[in-house]
């Protein structure tokens, strides 16, 4: 639920939130943006992306796995098989 009064959220835990804003400036630090406390509004649109594209890329990891099996087409052959899962 959205407050439309100043968009912030209502009802999350204290708790949450003080984690998801140290969650915040961890994955900007990573991607190298100078994120501080409170109103970020002279960030670029890039900048603000690359800080929510880190965040989700640690949450939903690509799942790969990697294994070697028989040719079925070539007797003696070994082929190397990757399968990536992942979120669409």
């Amino acid at each position: 639920m959205t407050n439309t009064k100043n968009g912030s959220n209502q009802g999350m835990v204290p708790e949450a939130r003080a984690a998801m804003d140290r969650f915040k400036m961890e994955a900007a630090a990573e991607v190298g943006v100078n994120l501080k406390q409170g109103y970020n509004g002279d960030l670029t649109s890039r900048q603000a992306g690359s800080v929510g594209g880190q965040m989700v890329k640690k949450m939903c990891p690509v799942h790969t796995s990697s294994f070697a099996r028989e040719c079925r087409t070539a007797v003696g052959h070994c082929v190397s098989v990757q399968y990536i899962a992942g979120w669409l």
